[in-house]
């Protein structure tokens, strides 16, 4: 018996949300100002009702006040999902499933009606994007019920009678369901267009001149899965993309790729592009989950989205990597708080709406280098409240947003500030740093095929800002390889080599996904050629990401250069199994799939050692996905200790297709099998999974341990004492058996249904952090507290809510498995209200020593850094 099974985190979890279902207070005042209680919430109704959600159940940050200005009729004028101001100042609104609507905001305190509501005679629907330019409204059409072709229209006044009555095709994309066309907006230099489209979207014809070079591919070393419930697996690169696209609609230019499903977009006054892009929340708790996230759109960047178990993690240099993640959501509208009577952190800040947690975020931009880093803040909550598209009036200076989509009850709100901070314009003053101006004189050989470009780009390959050498090589990429194929295999400098090989590897070869007929047969003699340079590269001349870059480069080589004699691969996989095992996850991913690839007859033993070391599921999974291809260098041993961990596995938890994806897995690893092994593994084979408590399936790290009562005194005087000299390596092993990684993001790894603690070191001193840690109750992070739903019937549920469908609720009821969710119908539910009580439970250090408490804090605060001062002895 395992003394500690009564005070593992998850246990104790279950425990604190049964308790949260009694413990509830309202979150904000009557009128959506923070401050004093309110009464309990009622759930908004179904469409129809013509009642949108109260602001009483509205949280705003203090002194600002939200007003519901519009409850709109369902039936009349459906659920509406986009805003945009026209030139008199009136308010444009359009249904998902319908036409457009325009209204002039009424004066504060005061409500519209129906009446005052007029419809727009333009024969248009399914607008889900829209813009006032060049005298006309574009719009982003993304028709579901295939009435109208989906693409970009041009909506126009014929005879100066202030409608919009003529509507032009200017282009039809082929898209389907909600991943389809969406946001126009205008370029920073006021000449074209932005025009967002996700991955539903087919792509277009598209100009030579494109920022992105047309050389994507799938770029998988090892077969990918595909999803487990089998969305979108004929979807192939390059996933969503946003276009440049001239007024007249005759040009695109795939500007930048590689998105899942992006509705928007923004440009801040520094003319950068940002947009906030979706997850896929079937992918919870897997090794290949991207949370939701905030990118800053450069010219020629690529964002990784492949379907299935294919979507590239932030550190492969063949893809660029985020400026925040949010976490799980919707994303919808995004706009810069530029003109709002504000005070100034929210006229600078980047608003970004989540539909189905109801969360308008508030992010805090400053630049980093040729990029930018972020803070996210909570602005805007309420549960439903499915946002959709937020505007700042021109006029008033306040913000506008609304909620709606797929036929849920829809309605548009008013923020405004009444507090005493000084709202005055801030100066629109563009900021510059070296790294942005120089990124910028790259990107303007984008879309070009220069030969002068090699010259002037070939400095700066092995910058050691990422977003410069990203734009460094993608120019290289619009030249004919001929031009600079031998400089790349000659280089010596060792960043520079690697990421001109990278380059070489891109340009110069064909993802055989997408080979066509009459595409150039394979180079195999460029691919020898890459190969032998990549493995004569100085390993110890490179920092992780020139390594991280090298490795990945060689999967690219042997993907797209394929098949290979074993002659020309056997030196580069002597050369890696020297590397292998690295000291980091990112790195030991890539070893492990190359040297899974290469058919290395030490990756089995290696890897399962990494596997049973591993403090988390995610990084299990990747390991085992690797080695279920595997044919070779197994022993008995091996092989048993290998199926052996889908027994602990069946006890894993993530999304709707995570249960096929260890399936796949399996299935993979046992076609492997000979005959004999068969017969040899049997009985292993034939087990059925035994149901384990969380605490078992983490082994036997507190097992026998008499739990301690630790003050958060005790601790906080010990961290005084003693954050140096700690281990990394035990940090990142508490983390884990704290079942920390369960509910919270770090760095690359872990769940979503907490706040994400990468940052943690930058909000935390130490002994706050062990304050949050030991008194998880005493404040709780507004975005995670779980909401009390009563029923009508007195029965309650407790969760957060996740998704809304007409007169359905989805809310997931156990933080701890983002699939463990219950479907409650809007009209049965009597009030929702905030729990009192954190999900997180409070004994969580109880088990550990005060020499692991203080390893795991210092792992926290570090950010992950293992060469941070606190490691170092």
């Amino acid at each position: 018996m395992r003394t500690l099974s009564w005070c593992h985190p998850l246990r104790l979890l279950a425990l604190a949300v049964l308790a949260g279902c009694t413990a509830g207070v309202a979150a904000d005042a009557k009128g959506g100002k923070a401050g004093k209680a309110a009464r309990p919430q009622t759930v908004g109704p179904a469409i129809g009702e013509n009642k949108a959600t109260p602001v009483s159940r509205i949280k705003v940050p203090k002194d600002f006040r939200v007003e519901l200005i519009y409850s709109v009729p369902g039936i009349e004028q459906g659920s509406w999902v986009n805003l945009c101001v026209d030139p008199k100042g009136r308010i444009l609104a359009s249904d998902q499933y319908g036409g457009l609507y325009r209204f002039t905001p009424p004066p504060p305190g005061q409500t519209l009606t129906a009446a005052q509501v007029e419809k727009v005679p333009a024969e248009i629907r399914a607008v889900n994007g829209m813009l006032w330019a060049f005298g006309a409204l574009y719009v982003g059409v993304n028709d579901y019920e295939n009435k109208i072709p989906s693409g970009l229209y041009r909506l126009s006044d014929s005879n100066g009678d202030d409608q919009l009555d003529k509507v032009e095709l200017l282009r039809a994309i082929d898209a389907r369901g909600d991943h389809g066309v969406h946001a126009v907006l205008l370029t920073p230099d006021g000449k074209d267009l932005f025009l967002v489209t996700g991955n539903g979207s087919k792509l277009t014809a598209s100009e030579r001149s494109s920022p992105v070079p047309p050389i994507w591919g799938e770029d998988h070393l090892l077969p990918r899965m595909p999803d487990g419930r089998g969305f979108m697996r004929d979807v192939l690169a390059p996933g969503g993309i946003i276009y440049r696209v001239s007024p007249d609609g005759s040009k695109f230019e795939v500007f930048s790729s590689g998105f899942r499903n992006i509705f928007d977009a923004a440009l801040n006054r520094d003319g950068e592009l940002f947009t906030y892009d979706a997850d896929m929340e079937y992918d919870f708790n897997t090794s290949w989950y991207r949370p939701t996230r905030i990118n800053h759109v450069v010219s020629g960047s690529e964002f990784g989205w492949r379907n299935g178990a294919g979507k590239r993690p932030a550190f492969y240099p063949d893809n660029l990597g985020a400026v925040v993640d949010i976490g799980p959501g919707s994303p919808t509208g995004t706009t810069f708080g530029y003109g709002a009577k504000f005070p100034a952190r929210y006229q600078n800040a980047l608003f970004a709406l989540d539909w189905s947690w109801g969360k308008l975020h508030a992010v805090h931009l400053e630049p980093d280098g040729a990029t930018y880093k972020a803070v996210r803040e909570e602005f805007i909550a309420g549960a439903p409240l499915p946002l959709t598209d937020a505007i700042i009036h021109p006029g008033d200076g306040a913000m506008y947003f609304a909620i709606g989509g797929r036929r849920v009850q829809s309605g548009v709100y008013r923020v405004t500030y009444t507090g005493t901070e000084s709202t005055a314009p801030v100066a629109a003053k563009p900021t510059a740093t070296p790294e942005r101006t120089l990124r910028r004189q790259l990107e303007a050989f984008h879309g070009k095929s220069d030969p002068t470009a090699v010259a002037a780009v070939w400095p700066h390959l092995g910058h050691a800002d990422r977003n410069v050498r990203w734009a460094a090589r993608t120019a290289l990429e619009h030249v004919p390889v001929a031009a600079w194929a031998d400089r790349a295999l000659a280089e010596r400098q060792p960043a520079a080599r690697v990421e001109a090989l990278l380059g070489l590897a891109r340009a110069g070869g064909i993802s055989p996904p997408h080979r066509k007929p009459g595409d150039a047969p394979v180079d195999t003699a460029l691919g020898r050629r890459l190969l032998s340079a990549l493995t004569a590269t100085e390993w110890n001349g490179l920092n992780e990401a020139g390594r991280l870059t090298l490795v990945r480069t060689a999967q690219i080589v042997l993907h797209r250069f394929a098949p290979f004699a074993a002659e020309d691969t056997i030196p580069l996989r002597t050369r890696l199994e020297a590397h292998y095992p690295a000291a980091t996850p990112e790195m030991n991913w890539l070893l492990c799939e190359t040297l899974v690839y290469l058919k290395s007859p030490t990756v089995a033993a290696k890897t399962l050692a990494l596997m049973a070391a591993a403090p988390t599921q995610e990084e299990q999974i990747e390991y085992a996905r690797s080695l279920r291809i595997l044919d070779t260098g197994w022993t008995p041993a091996t092989r048993r200790a290998y199926f052996e961990w889908f027994h602990n596995a069946a006890n894993f938890r993530g999304g709707a297709s995570f249960a096929k994806f260890i399936e796949f897995i399996r299935t993979g690893a046992e076609a492997t099998l000979t005959p004999e092994e068969k017969v040899a593994l049997e009985p292993v084979l034939a087990r059925k999974p035994e149901a384990k408590s969380a605490i078992e399936n983490l082994g036997d790290v507190f097992a026998g341990r008499t739990p301690r009562n630790w003050t958060l005194d005790e601790l906080a005087a010990a961290a005084d004492r003693g954050l140096k000299g700690r281990s990394f390596e035990n940090g990142r092993k508490m983390f884990g058996a704290g079942a920390c990684f369960a509910c919270h993001r770090f760095g690359n790894e872990g769940g979503m249904t907490g706040p994400d603690l990468s940052g943690a070191g930058g909000r935390y001193s130490p002994r706050d952090l062990l304050d949050q840690i030991l008194n998880p109750s005493k404040e709780i992070n507004e975005q995670f507290v779980p909401a009390v739903l009563t029923k009508n019937n007195g029965d309650t549920v407790v969760g957060s809510v996740v998704n809304l469908n007409g007169d359905n609720v989805t809310i997931n009821t156990d933080l701890s498995d983002p699939d463990q969710r219950v479907t409650v119908d809007r009209k049965e539910v009597k009030s929702i209200e905030p729990s009192k009580v954190s999900p997180m439970p409070p004994m969580l250090l109880a088990a550990m020593t005060e020499s692991e408490v203080l390893d795991l804090v210092a792992y926290i605060l570090s950010g992950g850094q293992r060469n941070h001062a606190m490691f170092r002895r």
